[in-house]
């Protein structure tokens, strides 16, 4: 992998904000990766947002604006005539059409069961739920400063960030990779 990693980051990783940070600020100078997206993501992250986590239109709009501020290259567009010839879930067609378009070499996603990989392999493409994982083993200092600068700007140490991470049972694989990597107790 190199900094020019392109990476489609599905709603179900965008929708939660602090994984949502966390992948933003690694997408961030200095980067591991370059991410990805489409309108339809974004649409449904935001829908996401407001119906099952009680977000205001005005918020929502308001996270909208600064991805595009923040990630203007991001918007992959002129996917959806892929859409047709796909065989993943139908439902998320439009995130591997979006991930062929801008030629990204990976999906982040909690939904491993839509993306099998007869339906990625002939676009040499995966499908990964331990993605930050990944990226630790990559780089672990720069995850490591990117998560501290998050702690910080929280006003928490990392390892109470870690342990928050934990709390909530969505990446127990990331949180307990650093965790084991600086002898931390979750």
């Amino acid at each position: 992998m190199n900094k020019d990693y392109l990476v489609v980051l599905d709603a179900c990783v965008m929708a939660g904000g602090a994984l949502r940070d966390t992948l933003l600020r690694l997408a961030e100078t200095p980067r591991l990766f370059v991410p990805k997206w489409s309108d339809d993501i974004i649409t449904e992250t935001l829908r996401v947002l407001q119906t099952k986590l009680n977000k205001t239109s005005e918020q929502t709009q308001h996270l909208q604006n600064e991805l595009r501020k923040a990630f203007p290259e991001a918007w992959v567009e002129n996917y959806k005539i892929l859409e047709n010839q796909l065989t993943n879930h139908p439902k998320d067609r439009h995130v591997l059409a979006a991930a062929i378009r801008c030629s990204a070499q990976t999906i982040v996603t909690f939904n491993l069961k839509d993306f099998p990989a007869n339906s990625l392999d002939p676009f040499d493409i995966e499908a990964l739920d331990h993605f930050l994982v990944s990226q630790f083993h990559l780089d672990d200092a720069l995850v490591t400063l990117k998560f501290t600068q998050q702690a910080n700007k929280l006003n928490r140490t990392v390892e109470h960030q870690l342990q928050t991470f934990h709390k909530t049972g969505t990446l127990p694989l990331f949180t307990q990779t650093p965790a084991d990597a600086f002898s931390m107790k979750l």
